[in-house]
């Protein structure tokens, strides 16, 4: 079995929930980000003995919040070190609009992952496009590269599309099973 663990940033607890979901069907492990963009020496070590990361962080005005790119710029330490080579990698982002511009933050992770030396997994399931979809469905929002989520902004946590969170779900066992083939 893959040591999977989960790094986010939440500002409002959607992403969190998504974690959340993300960690209860693989089994992976979570580390928050902290409000200041920082983790704890132990987060670091727990980071470096994964077989694969996934990387969590709202979109705010277009990319991961500033939280999240705290992180991902104190990360040159591990890369310096190369601790993070060769270890699968995934990504999810939350907005509250439906395109909300997550496709950047999702490169944004999957560039980071690759200056990492990384292997990025990608949604691997087909969008569900056709005229009867609806917001229930899997891969309602038709991602490829990682996961999307969309969770109205004038709403809790528990408002996020159960299509959305099925989603998260596959998608965590996705990365769990692709870091156990290659970590075997």
């Amino acid at each position: 079995m893959s040591h999977v663990v989960i790094i986010y940033h939440s500002g409002y607890g959607h992403t969190k929930r998504v974690a959340e979901c993300m960690a209860e069907a693989s089994g992976a492990e979570l580390i928050a980000i902290d409000s200041e963009g920082q983790l704890s020496d132990a987060s670091w070590e727990r980071l470096a003995a994964a077989d694969a990361i996934i990387f969590g962080a709202p979109t705010y005005m277009g990319s991961p919040s500033w939280q999240f790119k705290r992180f991902a710029e104190a990360s040159s330490k591990p890369w310096f070190k190369q601790l993070w080579l060769d270890k699968v990698f995934g990504g999810f982002t939350v907005s509250a609009s439906l395109n909300g511009d997550k496709q950047v933050s999702l490169i944004s992770m999957q560039t980071l992952a690759a200056q990492h030396g990384g292997i990025w997994v990608s949604l691997g399931m087909l969008p569900s496009n056709h005229a009867a979809a609806t917001r229930q469905d899997i891969n309602n929002l038709g991602g490829s590269v990682g996961l999307l989520v969309q969770a109205p902004s004038d709403a809790g946590a528990d408002a996020i599309p159960e299509g959305d969170l099925e989603t998260a779900r596959r998608y965590a066992l996705r990365v769990a099973s692709i870091a156990g083939r290659l970590h075997a």
